[in-house]
């Protein structure tokens, strides 16, 4: 009996290299998830060395919350959340900082972050002036109004032009070194994610590198019946997709279990 063949091409666009790993630490007591909230300096910058020992290659450093019903923080307050975790962190690995102001991400870059997460698509031109990364990300409102949900004709379309408008203003103002984020969970229902999530290899072909945070995020519950602590599983299902479309950049809280997924998935069908 001849035994069925096995598959020998990785689901996946070749030569498009690693899955990366960033990092989330969030400098503030505000985060959507209890287990990420670091509320002093201290537990935050041992938090980021552990993920840079369990493999991240960047850790994202925020100090002000985006989930949906957050209340904007002070910018001074912002700053003395955000800078000296930065500044502690720079010395161990790669840092970028989760902001939407314009005087967090000088202060930062300053303090050695080498990449601006821009959640408002606004500091496109600051990133270029500073010489640094951007990541880039389509949202509705920031931060996220709870239960407002625009109605998308075609949300993957419709991301899918913001993100190539962004990415190239961002390229003609001089930033090298650049991904884009669809936003999932950024004023979209649980239906748009998972058609963007569906639809990821559209997002890659772009031609701009695609950074994606999913980890932990309400639209996971929504499909699972779980609460937010509960849901790493949720979140490590969403690995191999991603994996698999070509993202080069996930966004996660649970370092260490994300690469174990994707050492399993590269031992399964090789480097993508």
């Amino acid at each position: 009996m001849n035994a069925a063949p096995h598959p020998t091409t990785p689901p996946a666009r070749p030569g498009i290299g690693p899955l990366r790993v960033m990092g989330i630490v969030n400098a503030t007591p505000d985060s959507f998830w209890p287990g990420s909230r670091y509320e002093t300096a201290e537990r935050a910058i041992a938090a980021g060395r552990e993920m840079f020992r369990h493999g991240a290659w960047v850790v994202d450093v925020g100090g002000e919350s985006t989930r949906p019903g957050a209340v904007p923080v002070p910018v001074e307050e912002e700053l003395d959340r955000v800078v000296p975790v930065v500044a502690a962190l720079a010395a161990h690995g790669r840092v970028s900082v989760d902001t939407r102001n314009p005087e967090v991400a000088e202060a930062a870059v300053a303090a050695g972050a080498s990449i601006v997460n821009d959640v408002s698509g606004k500091l496109h031109a600051l990133a270029a002036q500073l010489g640094v990364g951007y990541i880039g990300m389509h949202a509705h409102t920031v931060p996220v109004l709870r239960d407002a949900y625009p109605v998308y004709e075609d949300v993957c379309t419709e991301v899918a032009s913001y993100l190539r408008t962004l990415a190239t203003a961002a390229r003609s103002e001089g930033v090298a070194e650049m991904w884009i984020d669809p936003g999932i969970g950024f004023g979209k229902t649980t239906e748009d994610n998972i058609t963007l999530l569906r639809r990821l290899p559209e997002l890659c072909a772009l031609g701009v590198p695609v950074a994606l945070g999913v980890s932990r995020k309400s639209f996971i519950g929504k499909v699972t019946g779980r609460e937010v602590g509960d849901r790493l599983a949720g979140s490590l299902a969403l690995i191999g997709p991603a994996w698999s479309a070509g993202v080069d950049l996930i966004r996660v809280h649970d370092v260490a279990e994300t690469m174990d997924a994707i050492a399993l998935l590269e031992a399964v069908w090789g480097d993508r």
